[in-house]
């Protein structure tokens, strides 16, 4: 997260006007009350915190294994396995290191000041993908001097925030050579430009969750895309005859201590690091009900079995310190958790000085007490300087800083993310139809793979929940089941009936309709008008509707008071995690349709009519490719492709809609070819709302 306050993120996000209208506009909630059957009906949630405990139960799990792997550990040996170990599982996590491509760095300005110079820089840290950032260097030096990689955080103005021009200088003051960089979608770097160089979407997270999110479709990751630049920054100040290449360290705040952390165990090179603001542990985030920016959620990070703490382990023995505040949405408990794992680890490899940690009075920030002490470690690693407090700091004005000459890389023909997003996207279609249309038994065995779904074993159990009376629905009667899809987790159900029905469901009917809802079954049985077309035109089948989990009877009511739609909200948070659980939340769904439909089995019904809309419709889709009993699928603005989502440069998909990787494997009307006849489709949307 930003500098700002958790609330200030939540306010702005809520409010954020999004392409094609608002955030409300777009992604409206089903009516919170409705009148209906002579009184106000509110919204059925009967389960609000499910989801939410069901990970973090999951994320419980995976601390409790690493503690125990950690907790083995007892000779220096083992701590050294442990640490090759770790940095095996960060590759693993981040994937494959691109090629390092040529820099073609150029400096395009210098600003000379009484005690160093400034340097403005562009270079291409991928083909055409222009990062601009300015590097600080020490005007009285003898031989070569310290160097350091600065990471920012969220600020609009990326490097210019007077916060991160503070401790840029302040070390360029003390003797160190500071290259520091605007993030991709801040500063000069926006990868959504309108005319008068604003965002269109909104500088910082906006952005980041924006193309983040997309590039999970092809297999890439904004973690790692971060990173990348930190990495190729190392590798600039590498050809630099003021550095000394074996003294060159790292340090951000907030994102820029999140991508801190990521280089501290993805490049074995730093010689000192200093990450602030970001390192706690992924337990507490979740307790917490903290989202986080895309670039702070790397895939199957929680199932390599890394906490931020194995990053920092990965560069054991080297000296690290971690900044954290007091007051900080980061939980400070996290933070000093971290550090006592670090410290047995550092113990055990003969250098536990080489760990610290401080913890400032105040809030989320890079503040001067912090600072201070992030210059304090570098110089007893360094010894370049004595002193232990900032120097007097005057700050630039944004302009004087651009690298650009308008102040944005777009001028310049820059590549965006997208633009790597989409290529990717047409090459791996182009893979895809060379390879040829996939036989029923290999794209089921795709699909599972894909969405990484467990083995179904055996009937699920199911509660019989309370009679709540006439609702409004095309059958004066319901029952509602909550169908135990897994431990933990609740598919609720409601079977539509003419007359009074108290118990399980009756057999002897071989038909039935399953509707999978796109918000809410409970909302949409009373206004949704395809479904009193398919209930009339099936009257001797079984009817039913469910909500799967987080959707409907278990919407959460976390991260905030209706945060559900917003972006940065409790979709997004639960989506996130189970990003990293390499779970995918439509995997998760999909699992809770199948259970469904084995409930449904159980009682004879053998034949099912699946009815999905919006949301509903993905999982819907997948559960029908790979169950044998459902003989009719109609899908109501369904989305089109994943394909189309990845060559949109602006569009409407949360996170919890889409698959990681999904594209390298198939496509979403890879399984509508094979649905064949027995597919209808409303309305095909190529965006998810």
């Amino acid at each position: 997260m930003s500098e700002m306050t958790r609330r200030e993120m939540m306010e702005m996000m809520a409010g954020m006007a999004g392409i094609g209208g608002s955030i409300k506009d777009r992604l409206s909630l089903p009516p919170g009350g409705v009148q209906g059957v002579g009184r106000e009906l509110v919204q059925l949630n009967r389960f609000p915190r499910m989801v939410q405990e069901y990970l973090v139960a999951r994320v419980r799990e995976v601390e409790r294994a690493g503690l125990k792997r950690k907790a083995a550990l007892r000779t220096r040996a083992d701590a050294l396995a442990f640490v090759r170990e770790a940095r095996t599982r960060i590759r693993a996590c981040f994937g494959e290191m691109p090629a390092r491509t040529p820099l073609k760095a150029r400096v395009t300005g210098v600003v000379e000041r009484e005690s160093y110079r400034i340097e403005k820089v562009i270079f291409e840290s991928r083909p055409g993908f222009l990062v601009t950032w300015t590097l600080y260097l020490p005007r009285e030096q003898r031989g070569r001097v310290p160097g350091v990689v600065a990471s920012c955080g969220h600020s609009s103005n990326g490097k210019a925030i007077d916060t991160y021009q503070s401790f840029v200088q302040g070390l360029a003051k003390l003797g160190y050579a500071v290259l520091i960089i605007d993030p991709a979608g801040q500063g000069e770097r926006l990868q959504y430009p309108d005319e008068a160089g604003e965002s269109r979407i909104g500088a910082g997270v906006q952005e980041h969750l924006h193309v983040g999110n997309q590039q999970l479709l092809v297999g890439e990751n904004l973690p790692f895309w971060r990173a990348w630049d930190a990495i190729r920054a190392h590798d600039y100040l590498l050809t630099r005859a003021e550095v000394d290449p074996h003294r060159i360290g790292v340090t951000g705040n907030s994102g820029g201590g999140t991508i801190t952390t990521w280089v501290c165990g993805l490049d074995d090179r730093w010689a000192m690091a200093a990450p602030g603001c970001f390192v706690t542990t992924a337990r507490r985030n979740l307790e917490n009900e903290l989202p986080q920016d895309s670039e702070q959620y790397p895939p199957r990070m929680l199932a390599l079995g890394l906490d931020h703490d194995d990053f920092i382990a990965a560069m054991a023995p080297k000296p690290v310190i971690l900044l954290a505040k007091e007051k900080d949405y980061f939980d400070v408990r996290g933070a000093e958790e971290a550090y006592g794992r670090l410290k047995r680890l550092y113990g055990l490899l003969g250098a536990e000085r080489n760990i610290g940690i401080f913890v400032g009075p105040t809030y989320h920030g890079y503040t001067q007490e912090n600072r201070e002490a992030m210059y304090r470690w570098f110089n007893r690693v360094t010894k370049i300087s004595t002193a232990t407090t900032e120097p007097e700091i005057v700050l630039e004005k944004e302009e004087a800083l651009r690298a650009t000459p308008e102040g944005r890389v777009d001028r310049l023909g820059s590549r965006t993310i997208f633009w790597f997003t989409a290529e990717k996207a047409r090459e791996l279609a182009r893979v895809r139809e060379a390879r040829g249309e996939l036989k029923i038994e290999t794209l089921r065995r795709e699909v599972a793979a894909v969405l990484r779904l467990p083995v179904r074993t055996g009937v699920p159990d199911a509660r019989i929940l309370r009679d709540l009376g006439d609702r409004g629905y095309p059958r004066r009667s319901f029952t509602s089941y909550a169908v135990e899809t897994e431990p933990g987790i609740q598919a609720i159900v409601y079977r539509l009936s003419d007359a009074a029905h108290y118990s399980r469901p009756s057999s002897g009917r071989k038909r039935a309709v399953l509707y999978v809802s796109h918000l809410s079954a409970d909302d949409e049985l009373r206004n949704e008008p395809l479904l009193r077309e398919v209930i009339d035109g099936e009257p001797a089948a079984g009817i039913y509707a469910c909500d799967v989990r987080g959707i409907g009877e278990s919407l959460p009511d976390v991260a905030g008071e209706k945060q559900f739609l917003v972006p940065y909200g409790s979709d997004y948070l639960h989506a996130g995690h189970a990003l990293m659980l390499d779970y995918p939340y439509v995997g998760q769904k999909t699992f809770d349709v199948l259970r469904v439909l084995d409930w449904l089995e159980s009682y004879g019904h053998e034949e099912i009519h699946l009815v999905a809309k919006g949301r509903g419709a993905i999982p819907a889709t997948f559960a029908a490719v790979l169950a044998r009993g459902v003989r009719a699928v109609t899908l109501k603005n369904g989305l089109t492709s994943y394909t189309d989502l990845a060559l949109a440069e602006y569009y409407h998909c949360p996170l919890s809609c889409i698959v990681p990787d999904v594209l390298r494997r198939l496509d979403l009307p890879d399984c509508y070819r094979a649905l064949g006849q027995r597919l209808r489709q409303i309305d095909p949307l190529t965006r998810v709302d």
